[in-house]
């Protein structure tokens, strides 16, 4: 099955394990590693799993963290949302990736966030789309997204652009618990279980689908819509603009979706809309007592955020950053 997505690695699919440096267990808040400092240097592990969305940039964290502290280990594994919430409420990793605000219950139950970058859910659809060159002109609208998603009362290409072309649309979900789809239902009014589509497992089979499937409409992180290399959308897949001001058509000034960085410059001045446009999250159970997980987030919250722009992600305000360093303290 051809599956072109260079920019993440399709071990992705499934939920994945990576572990930079040597291969470290997955060590619980319950029963943390043994924090050694040798020669002023710290040495240890630090478990981490959750969002798609923010696994890329983690990965890039990790690195450089690791460059830093070669004495620590970091296990990393994309599973949705869903799972890095469960997973570090369930004290089960250190940290949990989530890619949507997070619910007063969980903070009941002691998550706390840290907003750590930002990025946006996108509609996606095939290259080879027979329609492609009209909806281009007309993009998506939050009524055509609603009609497609919650209602299923558009069933063609032409319910879209308001003509009478019969051509059929396919709708495709998430299936996992996810913050894109969370993400993406809020924009519309409502939740993820409202979705409607066919159900797909993970961004990166969201995607796949997508260039499988020349009449799909799907959704999808802007890490998985674009190339990281190329910074153009991936083989195959053509990010379709939304008609934020809702008049119809897409204005000069809707038109950015032609590379990642033209987009991420959108998002950063406001001009697509939030959401789907979102904060990303690393999560801890209270707050965190390891002191290597405490440096880790500290260098996210300061010299780390020099990575989100060049892997593709928004930086987050100095004033949320603060918020985050003083909960450290």
């Amino acid at each position: 099955m051809k599956f072109l997505i260079k920019s993440v690695t399709s071990i992705l699919i499934f939920s994945t394990v990576l572990s930079l440096g040597s291969c470290g267990n997955t060590n619980s808040n319950n029963n943390q590693p043994e924090v050694v400092v040798a020669d002023g240097d710290l040495q240890g592990d630090i478990s981490i799993s959750g969002a798609f969305a923010l696994y890329p940039l983690a990965v890039k964290w990790a690195d450089e963290f690791k460059t830093l502290h070669p004495g620590v280990r970091i296990d990393i594994s994309a599973g949705g949302a869903g799972k890095g919430m469960t997973d570090v409420l369930a004290k089960v990793v250190d940290l949990g990736m989530v890619s949507r605000e997070i619910y007063p219950q969980e903070i009941e139950k002691g998550a706390l966030g840290f907003a750590v970058a930002k990025d946006a859910v996108v509609p996606t659809i095939n290259v080879n789309n027979p329609a492609l060159k009209n909806l281009l002109k007309v993009g998506l609208s939050k009524k055509a997204a609603q009609e497609l998603w919650l209602t299923g009362k558009y069933k063609t290409w032409g319910d879209v652009m308001k003509n009478s072309d019969k051509t059929p649309v396919r709708v495709y979900t998430r299936s996992d618990a996810c913050g894109a789809a969370e993400t993406w239902a809020l924009w519309l009014g409502a939740k993820q279980e409202d979705l409607l589509g066919t159900a797909v497992f993970g961004d990166p089979g969201v995607a796949q689908a997508v260039q499988n499937d020349k009449l799909a409409i799907g959704l999808n992180n802007i890490g998985y819509a674009y190339d990281e290399n190329s910074r153009k959308p991936n083989p195959g897949i053509v990010v379709l603009p939304v008609d934020a001001n809702d008049n119809g058509k897409i204005d000069p000034e809707e038109l950015f979706y032609d590379t990642k960085d033209n987009f991420i410059k959108a998002v950063a001045e406001d001009k697509y809309p939030s959401p789907p446009a979102r904060d990303l999250y690393l999560v801890t159970n209270g707050v965190p007592t390891n002191p290597i997980v405490i440096e880790f987030l500290k260098y996210i919250l300061t010299d780390g955020q020099a990575q989100n722009i060049p892997t593709g992600y928004i930086g987050i305000s100095e004033d949320k950053l603060n918020a985050g360093l003083e909960l450290l303290k």
